[in-house]
């Protein structure tokens, strides 16, 4: 039964750097399991892995520091496998399973 489940999800581990980890209670570095499809029946990508950060893994109330217009709020980049997601498709990208997805932000007060 455990290996049905496998071919349902993808495990991928997602860190947070630059102050974001405050965001999700002060975890830098989560493992997380996640649908081989999402609610369109589509591959995961990043859009999705954003929705579902902030809708299940999030629990600070502040989500407008970690989106903008539904998509990564400008200030954050994101590393897929150490490479700048613009060079792959941003967050249209696929998510594979042992992918590791970075967000940092690149703001500070002072």
């Amino acid at each position: 039964m455990s290996q049905a489940k496998d071919e349902d999800t993808v495990s991928i581990t997602v860190e947070f750097s630059g102050g974001l980890e405050m965001l999700f209670a002060n975890e830098r570095k989560l493992s997380l399991t996640i649908p081989v499809k999402d609610e369109n029946g589509e591959r995961p990508n990043i859009a999705f892995l954003v929705r579902h950060l902030c809708d299940t893994i999030m629990k600070d109330p502040r989500k407008e520091l970690f989106v903008l217009d539904d998509t990564v709020r400008p200030g954050i980049l994101v590393l897929i496998n150490d490479a700048d997601w613009e060079l792959e498709g941003e967050d249209k990208y696929e998510i594979e399973e042992g992918d590791n997805i970075l967000f940092v932000s690149t703001l500070h007060g002072g």
